[in-house]
């Protein structure tokens, strides 16, 4: 039975993976930080949905903690690494730079080092659509020039996928990197859009719309996320990137994992009314510093590659966010959002 280690595993993405993963017969060790950047109790909530099984393992550890993850590398010998943990959020990236580079930096570092030492099949990690930045052309293909970060955060991400590259090259690590576009659905951050817009037009509050609404994004709901991530996982590259063209030796690949299906926000808000019931009170604003104008992602290569793209649309995972919203919240308007 295959052993899976998960970082980030109290978060979104991460406690999503866990989940269908013990349901497929995986032995998973997830670890967390826990850290505040939003409401720890939701995190310990996710938490809480995989206790029973008993071939979960959660340890609270900090990526940062470089002995400590090595002891654990050692001791617990993974057959596959899927790191997820990171200081996650565009606009914090901008008032609070240091905490990616601890976590985004230094933190992935120490992610490579122990796969390094401890060998295990394969080395998923998350990078983002954020990378594409100031890109113009759509959709966005892993084959494009990402030298145009707008944002901290965009930077560290690209980063991490040359600091991947470069142990792959030098210890024939495999190492998948997957640039994720917009996830949402039960369970998910506070900090995103999406949950900010729900939770304020369930309260009767405004929200605000960047750029006036004149924005597209390729929202990819988590279930379509977390299968992709899985396919990915037992399918380790094989051959060295661009074998053609550069003298790389890495077993390396990049994947964007998106829905393929920008949306327009102000059709996407629509889509919000429509679930809850509720018209929303627009606050239209002008540009934010490191927001882009449209994420669309080309998925042809993970098609081909894994046999799966994303597919839910739209309406349905709003939806299912609404109805999870609901129940988890309580219709209780007087409970804060952290």
């Amino acid at each position: 039975m295959s052993k899976v280690l998960i970082t980030g595993a109290a978060g979104f993405v991460g406690h999503a993976l866990a989940g269908y993963l013990l349901k497929d017969e995986y032995v998973v060790y997830g670890i967390d930080n826990l850290n505040p950047y939003y409401d720890v109790q939701l995190k310990k909530d996710r938490l809480q949905t995989l206790t029973g099984y008993d071939r979960f393992t959660f340890g609270q550890i900090d990526i940062q903690d470089r002995d400590t993850l090595f002891t654990l590398f050692e001791a617990e010998q993974f057959d596959y690494v899927v790191h997820l943990a990171a200081q996650a959020g565009v606009r914090y990236s901008i008032e609070n730079p240091f905490a990616y580079e601890d976590a985004n930096l230094a933190g992935f570092l120490n992610v490579l080092e122990a796969c390094r030492r401890f060998v295990p099949r394969h080395l998923v990690f998350a990078s983002s659509s954020s990378v594409y930045g100031a890109n113009r052309k759509v959709p966005f293909s892993t084959a494009d020039a990402v030298d145009y970060p707008v944002s901290l955060y965009a930077a560290t991400k690209k980063a991490n996928e040359l600091m991947a590259h470069s142990y792959s090259h030098l210890y024939q690590m495999p190492t998948t990197g997957l640039r994720f576009f917009t996830v949402y659905g039960p369970w998910g951050r506070p900090d995103m859009a999406y949950f900010k817009f729900v939770d304020a037009i369930a309260r009767g509050k405004t929200i605000d719309v960047y750029n006036y609404g004149n924005m597209k994004r390729d929202f990819t709901y988590i279930d379509d996320v977390v299968e992709g991530i899985a396919r990915v996982m037992v399918r380790p590259p094989t051959t060295v990137v661009d074998a053609a063209t550069s003298l790389s030796q890495a077993l390396y690949k990049i994947y964007n994992i998106g829905n393929h299906q920008p949306v327009e926000l102000l059709q996407f808000i629509g889509v919000i009314e429509d679930a809850l019931g509720q018209k929303a009170d627009l606050n239209l604003q002008p540009m934010q510093p490191g927001d882009v104008l449209e994420t669309y992602a080309d998925i042809s290569d993970l098609m081909r590659d894994v046999g799966f793209s994303p597919s839910t649309p739209i309406e349905v995972g709003i939806g299912k966010f609404v109805a999870w919203y609901r129940s988890y919240y309580g219709m209780d308007i007087s409970k804060p959002v952290a």
